[in-house]
């Protein structure tokens, strides 16, 4: 089983969502609470099982610090954290 942890990028690997970049909001067992800023916020968060997902090996940095501060995040901070993680070509 492979450790998530909070800000980490992930893409869904099955469902209706397939192919669709999210973040790691919380871990509960086998479970991921998944979230992009945009279909899914905060408030209501994508329930998802660890093997649905690929993850990227990937953490959105600026966020995880400030959960550790314990500030607020917004779905907007979310949202364009992911939005440029796409707009960047691969190599």
């Amino acid at each position: 089983m492979m450790d998530f942890e909070f800000g980490q990028v992930v893409i869904s690997k099955a469902g209706r969502d397939k192919g669709k970049t999210y973040m790691v909001d919380a871990v509960e067992g086998e479970y991921l609470f998944l979230v992009d800023g945009e279909a899914r916020r905060l408030d209501n968060p994508k329930k998802k099982k660890m093997k649905h997902v690929q993850p990227m090996h990937m953490v959105l940095e600026g966020l995880k610090a400030k959960h550790e501060n314990e500030e607020k995040i917004s779905n907007a901070e979310i949202r364009n954290q992911l939005f440029e993680l796409q707009q960047v070509p691969r190599q």
